[in-house]
């Protein structure tokens, strides 16, 4: 079970970094999608910002557990806030089905860390 959780956790982290440098960076793609949700820009970096550093607690929880249950969390509270953003704007569900494997995704490393 170690295995599958360290598989996840590095899937995770890659996934949230690379979509937290996005936002941070003004990727075309972001700053669409946050003027689509009516969200001010600043919102996209601070939001870019916390993915960052959930995925920087899930690396760093490979040697310091607690860290990793931070990371997991943090991403999945994220994650959720996100669904609720594609819900509230009507989005399909092709939009919103990332977000959610992803929320999914980080609940299911918080919950093998704390078990």
């Amino acid at each position: 079970m170690e295995i599958l959780t360290y598989v996840l956790q590095g899937i995770l982290a890659l996934m949230f970094l690379m979509a937290g440098f996005g936002k941070v960076t003004g990727s075309k793609m972001h700053v669409e999608a946050f003027t689509h949700w009516r969200l001010p820009q600043w919102f996209r970096v601070v939001t870019g910002l916390v993915e960052l550093a959930g995925a920087v607690l899930l690396i760093v929880g490979y040697w310091v557990p607690a860290s990793a249950i931070a990371g997991a969390l943090l991403l999945a509270v994220t994650g959720i806030g996100g669904i609720l953003t594609h819900i509230r704007v009507k989005d399909p569900f092709k939009d919103t089905a990332m977000i959610l494997f992803l929320a999914i995704l980080s609940f299911v490393v918080f919950f093998l860390y704390i078990s």
